[in-house]
């Protein structure tokens, strides 16, 4: 199960990683206990009847570090609500309960660009950027179980506001939130350079995505890849810091953003490989691509939910 603020996802998943069947439907998104018996009807359709098979569910929020407890989800409402033990009570079979972001890298690490690498850090970029972190084929979650909270170190003193209340966030110059105010100022500038994003959303600044600027960028659009390149400097460098302090083997880019712009990463791999600190004396960690797209958060719940019930 993949639980997001607009949508729940839940898939067949064998031991290698391959998805058999998927069901989609909205996420009920004011009231946890039609989201939690949603996502039992969703494993009873795609059981088929066998008891056997167990559950994990990956959700955007903080959880307890034992899994239990979902202490904050911003989307879905919950609030240190016991979220496992409900639903395993409800469906009848064990529950893994993890953070979205810490599925994806999981399955990343498992199935993906990251598969061989026991050190790698996994950027989910999107709104905001996530994250998680393995080390020594674990998945790195910190004392209180909220670590990989990337997007959130100060990159800027005193710069953009970030919705957490601080300033000058990694995610305010590095996400998808990030590319579409850079795009809407550029639109609200009036500027020649940008008059095909300007015709794109009718001079409304207001209309302008992150989304929007990748794809003009990947059109060919000088003013949007120019942002594109901007961003990619500022991703380098919270990945030079990343890299700093957990030194892994591999980075992977993940997220809709990150999937959907090859030359964001390769101008953030320049400005990591420019920035990091004692480079030359240093092996670089490889940065890639992630491989799994939006399946990813699916697939590293499942995986997960095998292991902890001993299944391989």
């Amino acid at each position: 199960m993949d639980i997001g603020g607009t949508k729940i996802m839940a898939a067949l998943v064998d031991a290698e990683g391959r998805i058999s069947d998927r069901v989609y439907r909205p996420t009920p998104r004011q009231d946890p206990v039609a989201t939690e018996r949603a996502i039992a009807q969703m494993v009873a359709q795609l059981s088929e009847g066998d008891p056997r098979r167990p559950v994990g569910v990956g959700a955007a929020g903080w959880m307890d570090r034992d899994g239990c407890t979902v202490l904050f989800s911003p989307h879905l409402s919950w609030r240190n609500e016991p979220v496992r033990d409900r639903l395993a009570a409800q469906i009848g079979r064990p529950v893994t309960l993890v953070n979205d972001a810490d599925a994806a890298g999981w399955a990343e690490y498992r199935f993906g660009s990251g598969r061989g690498e026991s050190d790698m850090v996994c950027l989910t970029l999107g709104t905001g950027i996530g994250g998680a972190v393995i080390l020594g084929g674990q998945i790195y979650r910190g004392k209180s179980g909220i670590a990989g909270e990337f997007g959130h170190q100060c990159i800027v003193p005193g710069g953009h506001r970030c919705a957490c209340g601080n300033r000058g966030c990694w995610e305010q110059y590095a996400s998808g939130n990030a590319l579409g105010r850079e795009g809407a100022e550029l639109v609200r500038s009036n500027s020649p350079v940008a008059h095909r994003l300007r015709q794109a959303v009718g001079d409304d600044p207001q209309r302008v995505t992150g989304a929007l600027v990748t794809e003009l960028a990947a059109a060919g659009d000088p003013a949007c890849q120019d942002l594109i390149t901007d961003m990619g400097q500022w991703l380098g460098l919270g990945i030079s810091n990343l890299v700093s302090v957990l030194d892994p083997g591999t980075v992977v880019i993940g997220g809709g953003l990150g999937s959907a712009s090859e030359a964001l990463v390769a101008t953030a791999e320049e400005s990591y490989r420019r920035t990091l600190s004692g480079r030359g004396y240093r092996p670089f960690a490889a940065v890639q691509r992630a491989q799994l797209g939006a399946a990813a958060g699916l697939i590293g719940a499942a995986d997960l939910a095998r292991r902890n019930t001993g299944g391989q």
